[in-house]
């Protein structure tokens, strides 16, 4: 089964055409019906195909959140092309690896893109650049109008995707610095809907709040596509500019009742004095990842609103995104683990032998489900040392408790999070070591009151050399993407090493005191 098949079956059931609800609404106020969203992604797949894309063929995608990137996912995934969603804070130099990489036949972006993108058009191996912009907007000579996509057919397309064909590459930020493309199929999207649907209950009657960019796992895949599935009702949040207000009046507007809300958001709702009970009345269920939720958020939310379920979810993209989940009412007494495995899940804490450990023994967590990726792009290496046996090697840390609860407790390979992003320090440390100024340097997550870690950039300068902490920011500017620029520059004369050469970070987060 094919994600296309969601649109095709409730076109065909006619629910587009009873259901008092569209199928997804965006917070211009414009929405779509299931019907629309068929014939939409069919124009879309019919146009791409005139374009050379073909079954295997990569299609890019660097947008911000629409409709238009919705129909243009299923589009893709109809015609058995792979989707390669591109976060669009990356910057120009990380934008040209991940597309050199994956090789897309077409590039789709929206007008926030030209930019970024204009430096790489002439040199990259892409036929054709589709842009999505306002009449208004002028066309750079490289690109191709939107309404190409527009005027396709909407006939039906007669390939069908099998299971195990792939459907989406999604590259993360790798140890190597150099991200790396998990590839999921077809089997993987839809698996990972049914897994959430048996976990909590979702159906018709669901509106799913889409608070994350549409690139991430944790807007379209998290609890988005599931409820498309069950003929529910899809709300996007526009991209930029996050205001939490902006979350309560989609919530009271569309009615919502699930909503995923990273801590952040949560912290941040919490923060607003004149917040009433009334305001989330429609809200059922909120979930939250990518860090812990602080226990004074877990208990003025239950105290403020019991009639919000909370879940709390731990995963990653190649592993499984949600395979652990921690639900009400038990958050409050164990709001140091992340709960139990989802349904068809496993989780495994495994020594340096790969053996299975004892209740409270330390190790690395092993995820294995029929959503764990089937390889990283091009990465035979990074393959074969993170997937094996049908499990996912996950690089954190952690512990089973003797209920079945798993807790996190370190993260193998340094890695930071920081507002909800996963950040790996090599790659910062890699751009930082080609300034000329700096010997040697390291990368740590330092604690951050707002998203509980940020980048701090730990330097050492080369002899009769100058280099000030604001200068070290606006070169990092120039490479990264803002997530992961430095906010703090510590200064060192020399990097606290083993015997054997290695960077002891754990003394560098020992010592922080700024």
């Amino acid at each position: 089964m094919d994600i296309g098949w969601i649109t095709r079956a409730f076109r065909k059931a006619g629910l587009s055409e009873n259901s008092p609800r569209s199928a997804v609404t965006f917070e211009d106020g414009r929405s779509w019906s299931y019907q629309d969203l068929h014939q939409i992604s069919n124009r879309y797949a019919n146009a791409l195909a005139k374009f050379g894309v073909e079954p295997g063929s990569r299609v890019g995608i660097v947008m911000q959140n629409s409709l238009e990137y919705l129909a243009l996912y299923l589009a893709i995934t109809k015609l058995g092309a792979i989707a390669v969603r591109i976060n669009f804070r990356l910057v120009t130099e990380e934008l040209d690896y991940i597309l050199r990489d994956s090789s897309p036949v077409v590039l789709c972006l929206d007008y926030s893109m030209v930019e970024k993108i204009a430096p790489l058009a002439a040199s990259l191996p892409i036929k054709h650049f589709f842009l999505l912009a306002s009449l208004s907007a002028a066309m750079p000579p490289w690109a191709e109008s939107w309404q190409v996509l527009n005027d396709g057919s909407e006939a039906e397309l007669a390939y069908r995707p099998n299971e195990s064909d792939p459907a989406m590459l999604m590259y993360t930020s790798g140890t190597t610095g150099r991200p790396k493309g998990a590839l999921w199929t077809h089997g993987n999207l839809m698996w990972f809907s049914a897994i959430q649907v048996m976990r909590w209950q979702l159906s018709t009657d669901t509106v799913s709040l889409m608070t994350g960019p549409m690139y991430h796992v944790g807007a379209i895949e998290d609890i988005g596509l599931p409820t498309l599935i069950m003929g529910g009702q899809v709300v996007i949040l526009r991209s930029g500019q996050f205001d939490i207000r902006r979350v309560l009046s989609m919530i009271k507007q569309h009615q919502v009742t699930d909503a995923i809300l990273f801590p952040f958001m949560i912290y941040a709702l919490l923060q607003i004095e004149d917040l009433r009970s009334g305001d989330l009345a429609p809200l059922r269920h909120i979930y939250s990842g990518g860090d812990p939720l602080l226990p004074w958020a877990i208990e003025r939310l239950q105290t403020q609103f019991p009639h919000i379920k909370l879940t709390q979810v731990y995963g990653l993209t190649e592993g499984t995104p949600i395979i652990t989940s921690l639900d009400s009412p038990y958050d409050i007494r164990h709001a140091d683990s992340v709960g139990t495995p989802l349904p068809l899940c496993e989780v495994r804490v495994a020594g340096d032998d790969g053996q299975q450990l004892q209740v409270g023994e330390t190790g690395e967590i092993w995820s294995r489900s029929p959503v764990v990726s089937r390889e990283y792009w091009n990465n035979p290496k990074a393959t074969q040392e993170t997937f094996q046996d049908g499990w996912c090697h996950t690089g954190d840390l952690g512990t089973m408790d003797k209920d079945g609860l798993l807790h996190v407790v370190g993260r193998k390979k340094d890695m930071i999070r920081s507002g909800g992003e996963n950040i790996y320090p090599v790659e910062i440390e890699d751009v930082l070591m080609r300034h000329p100024a700096i010997r040697e340097a390291a990368v740590i997550g330092v604690p951050d009151p707002q998203y509980l870690e940020t980048v701090c950039a730990v330097v050492v300068i080369r002899e009769s050399m100058n280099l000030s902490e604001e200068e070290v920011i606006s070169y990092c500017r120039e490479h990264l993407a803002g997530y992961k620029q430095p906010r703090q520059v510590r200064f060192v004369s020399e990097l606290p090493r083993t015997p054997s050469g290695k960077v002891t970070k754990h003394v560098l987060r020992s010592g922080w005191s700024k």
